[in-house]
């Protein structure tokens, strides 16, 4: 038993902090064991954020035969409370626990709101589907009900972990912890998806009840085992307790804060720059390029790998000291380069530009995404960390969503209009819609660079060193970056 305790050890200590990515986030305060096992939040985050967007969507459409247009409001319900990220995050900053705690009781909540509502999802869905017994009306309430709890969870669950992370974690490690946070968001929602589409492979109405009724009891489980001892209790918040302030006015004087508007600006531009080809990256291979059904299934792939790639960057980078506005500058100009190359791939006929392009879609939003998180957690004051976090969460979150349904909208109204000839012969191909969301895309990230450059340019005339002690010979402009 003491020499399989000793590899486990030897594992955590050596091992692993040379082959998990960013292991090095861990710290004397926060050891590796500790922070994995609270960052599988994000795993049941992720894992549901899958199952909404990607298996039932296609699970309600095709083999319940539900219309598109219920499945697209049902999987836009969980947005609702998207913009309450905000408040979440500052009720958490201030929250009087009999226990003294603060971040768990919200973390604790969200998650079971998000068990209930995968619990009674798959029977609404069958009553919604026909195949229940009752009327289709029962089905409809219990479906939405379930879109909106599970929803309200994760907003809840994520808002009150990021902020939990933060809290834990020192100053100087949090660039490589958020690193680490996004990274294990990505693998919930891979994972999830492969274990999805083979458990539900041979579909059938009990195995789909018995494939999301077991996603809600893992979810419960996985988020125990992440929050067990993880937040100190402090009676003192509850025994001299200064009076909790008003909502309105923390967020006035959030607002007050230099740069926070213009700020938040910038985050809701680029999300919305990033995510707006959510919708019809595929379809683009698809119709456009004439690429297989198994080529564009490979799309999410190289999305993922980009992401990855941007999320080892930006845990480096920002550990050493780089600037985050200007780290989410450079997501947000790689990202134009992607585009511009997915645009060229149609006349080119190129699927090899394409592929270029989405690695380069997933890897400049990695780092716009990395970037804007750690420059809100150093909007926070005297350690309310979760109304800055919430801010930026609400904004993104809805931004991502309202973005994806107008995407969507653009590429069939524009589409149709081209098709028919409104926009002359030369127009009349399948590309004319999806150029016009992706030209939108190449805009709205112009306007992204404009409301974040006086950010990064502050940042740095601030925290620039003497010119003397810069290198003489930058690589990738990355060695300006101040430290």
């Amino acid at each position: 038993m003491s020499g399989g305790l000793n590899l486990a050890h030897l594992w955590t200590t050596r091992l692993g902090a040379r082959l998990l990515p960013f292991a090095d986030a861990a710290t004397r305060e926060l050891p590796l064991a500790r922070l994995l096992r609270l960052s599988l939040f994000q795993i049941t985050v992720g894992a549901a954020t899958a199952l909404l967007v990607g298996t039932l969507n296609r699970v309600m459409i095709v083999e319940l035969a539900v219309p598109a247009w219920l499945v697209a409001l049902m999987v836009a319900l969980p947005l609702v409370f998207a913009p309450f990220r905000a408040l979440i995050g500052f009720r958490s900053d201030h929250y009087r626990s009999a226990l003294g705690w603060r971040r768990v009781p919200f973390i604790w909540f969200g998650t079971l709101m998000q068990f209930g509502g995968l619990a009674i999802m798959p029977f609404a869905l069958l009553v919604l589907a026909g195949d229940g017994h009752g009327p289709v009306w029962v089905g409809q309430l219990g479906a939405a009900l379930a879109f909106l709890l599970v929803g309200a969870g994760l907003q809840t669950t994520q808002t009150a972990g990021l902020a939990l992370a933060t809290d834990v974690a020192p100053e100087s490690a949090r660039p490589r912890v958020v690193a680490l946070m996004y990274v294990m968001l990505l693998v919930g929602m891979v994972a999830a998806s492969l274990v999805f589409s083979v458990l539900l492979a041979d579909f059938s109405p009990k195995r789909l009840v018995q494939v999301i009724q077991g996603a809600a009891l893992a979810t419960l489980l996985i988020n125990m085992i992440a929050l067990w001892k993880q937040e100190a209790r402090d009676p003192t918040r509850i025994d001299h307790a200064p009076p909790r302030p008003s909502f309105r006015a923390a967020w006035a004087e959030f607002a007050q804060r230099p740069g926070a508007r213009r700020f938040l600006v910038a985050v809701g531009l680029g999300t919305a720059a990033f995510n707006m080809q959510d919708v019809v990256l595929e379809p683009y291979g698809g119709e456009v390029l004439h690429l297989s059904v198994g080529a564009t299934s490979l799309l999410t792939g190289l999305l993922a790998a980009g992401s990855l790639a941007a999320f080892a960057l930006a845990g480096r980078q920002l550990a050493r000291g780089a600037e985050p506005h200007r780290l989410a500058a450079y997501g947000a100009t790689l990202g134009m380069f992607a585009f511009a190359a997915v645009i060229f791939a149609a006349p080119a006929e190129s699927p090899a530009l394409f592929r270029l392009g989405t690695v380069g879609i997933g890897f400049g939003g990695g780092l716009f995404a990395v970037g804007t998180l750690l420059a809100a957690m150093a909007l926070e004051r005297d350690g309310a960390n979760g109304l800055a976090l919430g801010a930026w969460g609400a904004v993104q979150a809805t931004a991502a969503g309202g973005a994806v349904a107008l995407g969507g909208a653009l590429r069939d109204a524009v589409g149709g209009l081209a098709v028919a000839g409104r926009f002359g012969e030369a127009m009349t191909t399948p590309a004319a819609g999806y150029g016009f969301v992706y030209h939108l895309e190449l805009i709205l990230l112009f306007a992204t660079l404009a409301a974040i450059g006086p950010l990064a340019r502050r940042r740095i005339a601030r925290a620039a060193p003497p010119a003397a002690m810069r290198p003489a010979s930058p690589v990738f402009g990355l060695a300006e970056l101040p430290r």
